[in-house]
């Protein structure tokens, strides 16, 4: 706040000096004027106190009266002087004080004073978010579903009203300002312990660019995730400079259609582990292999065109903009008949929608639904708030830029070994990808599976550390045993495990831990709590390793015990 004290004192100095001024040339005048009493004598002039207060209650415009006797002639006269001087010095300051509450430069130095105040206040883990469309409110709303704080960085004030209005558990820290600059992520508090990462959504690769390198260089600890919207040089500069995720959402969604149509199984697998946790399981599909006509051009459409081409199959593209370049096949739109025969609608398999207005995305692909019933339709949607509009028309595969860059983002913030796990699926065989899934699905019936990591340490699983510690062989068999009932198996996949930078891809049950390795599970929600119970608990752990239970407490037996009378009258009922 020293800032804006300063301000204020250097925009007020004038004023003030001319308040002080006047207050005391009046105080002295009074002091200086002889009265009168009521036989018309002279009588000594006000006292310096009464002569302060006469003229505190006179310039404010309180008016007790004359105190503490009749006023002279004179000093009446004196006192008339002192309220046209005191009321003009007053509107004066007061003008003053109005103008320098309405300049933007110090209602831009009181935001910073409150932002720089608040962040020093956040005691709880928090996300550094710049940039807030729909993308920014998907990620908004996720972390503060996760339990973390927000701090947003948006130099649209329009923007966060919007995010004040949203149903959020914990208000978010706001600033409005530009987030390429190292002086507003500083006090956004990228130098704070509590602080977990950096997300730059910005509409500007430049500006995204520019937060990776300040992120990078000031706090090289922190984890930063940036969103591109043009691909190749944004990508590779954001790389370069260290970026720990990026993502460019239509190259992105190019490469999952590709990869839906040449190996559904990887689509599949990244479908499960990427989705929602609890929400309902991804339906299997394959786009199929064949002809495909692709409206729009731009860079979203070249992007999907590059990816099916490169997978075997022939495009039509139907663009109106880049006609003359002499890559469009049809000039159009998309959304006329004639256009769309001129393409091949009757023989080709599917069709991308893929403008930047979703209204003619809709007009283009019921067009083509009426002209080949049977032709997959593949539909871009810009906006969130139209999503009835694609759900009422059923596409078979929608490509929603926000939803894509939040869902992958949360997910790396949720499991940060995820990401090393989806980097190197692209390197395993339909038949990997395929084992797992269905492992997964067995899981988790009909519904997302929850991704998680448990590291081998003191804080997180001190059971498991101190037999490790010891000596002492724990598997993932182990901790994937029921702790109440040894003869069965925890619902839950083991996907991989980090050892001092070595990655163990799909590890088996007899996988023995060390200290300080990381493994990322998925599976219910129920397995994570049963599964942390063994790594815990000394006692517990002891007996899914060795079967002894005798050195657990009481409470504990009896427990174990009556759940497994029911799970076994439950199996012999079954029979």
């Amino acid at each position: 706040m020293s800032n804006v004290f300063f301000l204020v004192l250097r925009r007020m100095r004038a004023p003030l000096i001319l308040v002080i001024t006047v207050f005391s040339v009046c105080v002295f005048g009074l002091a200086l004027i002889p009265g009168v009493d009521a036989d018309g004598n002279a009588t000594p002039p006000l006292s310096l106190f009464h002569a302060v207060y006469v003229m505190a209650y006179t310039a404010t415009t309180i008016g007790f009266g004359e105190l503490p006797t009749a006023f002279s002639e004179a000093q009446r006269m004196w006192m008339v002087f002192a309220i046209l001087v005191s009321v003009t010095s007053w509107s004066y300051a007061l003008v003053t004080l109005v103008a320098l509450l309405q300049d933007p430069a110090f209602r831009n130095a009181l935001r910073t004073a409150r932002l720089a105040q608040r962040v020093r206040n956040l005691n709880e883990p928090f996300y550094i978010v710049c940039g807030y469309g729909e993308t920014g409110a998907l990620v908004t709303r996720g972390l503060d579903t996760l339990g973390y704080r927000v701090v947003m960085i948006e130099p649209n004030e329009a923007r966060l009203r919007e995010l004040m209005l949203e149903d959020l558990r914990t208000d978010p820290t706001i600033a409005v300002a530009d987030a390429s600059s190292p002086a507003v992520l500083q006090r956004a508090g990228l130098g704070s312990p509590f602080c977990r990462g950096v997300i730059a959504l910005t509409e500007d690769d430049d500006t995204n660019i520019a937060i990776t390198v300040a992120v990078r260089l000031l706090s090289p600890r922190l984890p930063v995730m940036a969103r591109v919207r043009w691909v190749h040089v944004a990508e590779i500069n954001l790389t370069a400079f260290g970026a720990d995720l990026v993502i460019n959402p239509f190259e992105r969604f190019a490469s999952l259609l590709a990869s839906a149509v040449a190996t559904p199984e990887h689509y599949h697998l990244r479908e499960l582990l990427t989705g929602l946790s609890g929400s309902d399981a991804p339906e299997r599909f394959r786009p199929p292999h064949g002809h495909w006509i692709v409206c729009g051009y731009g860079r979203f459409g070249h992007a999907v065109t590059t990816q099916l081409r490169r997978n075997g199959m022939s495009v039509t593209i139907i663009d109106q903009k880049h006609y003359d370049e002499g890559t469009v096949t049809v000039q159009g739109t998309g959304t006329e008949p004639d256009e769309l025969r001129e393409a091949g609608i009757h023989h080709s398999v599917g069709i991308v929608a893929g403008n930047d207005r979703d209204v003619k995305n809709l007009a283009i692909a019921v067009t083509a639904r009426t002209m080949n019933p049977g032709i997959f339709v593949v539909t871009r949607q810009n906006k969130e708030s139209n999503a009835p509009l694609f759900e009422a028309f059923a596409d078979d595969l929608a490509m929603v830029p926000s939803r894509i860059v939040a869902s992958e983002f949360l997910s790396v913030i949720t499991t940060p070994l995820l990401a090393a796990f989806l980097h190197e699926m692209p390197n395993r065989d339909e038949q990997w990808c395929a084992g797992i899934s269905a492992r997964l699905e067995a899981a988790t019936p009909g519904r997302v599976p929850h991704n998680w990591t448990l590291k081998v340490s003191p804080r997180n699983a001190e059971a498991v550390y101190r037999d490790v510690a010891d000596g002492k062989d724990v598997s993932l068999a182990h901790l994937l045993t029921d702790p109440h009932d040894r003869e069965r198996r925890i619902p839950a996949v083991a996907l991989l495990v980090s050892r001092a930078g070595t990655m163990i891809y799909r590890p088996g049950p007899d996988t023995l831990l060390q200290v300080d390795d990381e493994v990322l599970f998925a599976g219910p929600e129920s397995a994570r709590r049963r599964i942390e119970l063994s790594a815990r608990n000394d006692d517990i752990l002891d007996y899914v390793r060795t079967g002894r239970e005798s050195n657990g407490g009481t409470l504990w037996r009896i427990a174990r015990r009556r759940r497994l009378r029911r799970h076994r009258l439950r199996r012999g009922s079954r029979r």
